[in-house]
């Protein structure tokens, strides 16, 4: 199984994609039987890996929290503040 990491990406990965091949870099990591190199290359590839997830995640967090600003724009606040007044 030498060189099979999967470092050749030519598309960028979904999140989920990403997350699934960083579980199985961790699960070959874990199992170990490889070598230095090889364990090193996966190590590598899991970094890369664990930035495309964190990417997608704070892009994600950026959306729910522009979203929610644009909500707090139209008048969300109302029901938050009548319950503290009552």
């Amino acid at each position: 199984m030498a060189g099979g990491t999967g470092t050749e990406t030519t598309a960028p990965l979904g999140y989920e994609q990403a997350r699934d091949e960083l579980v199985e870099v961790v699960r070959r990591l874990e199992a170990g039987g490889t070598t230095l190199e090889e364990s090193l290359a996966l190590w590598e590839r899991g970094e890369e890996l664990a930035k495309v997830c964190r990417r997608w995640l704070e892009g994600a967090r950026a959306r729910l929290d522009a979203s929610l600003a644009a909500d707090d724009g139209e008048g969300g606040e109302g029901e938050e503040g009548e319950e503290g007044e009552g």
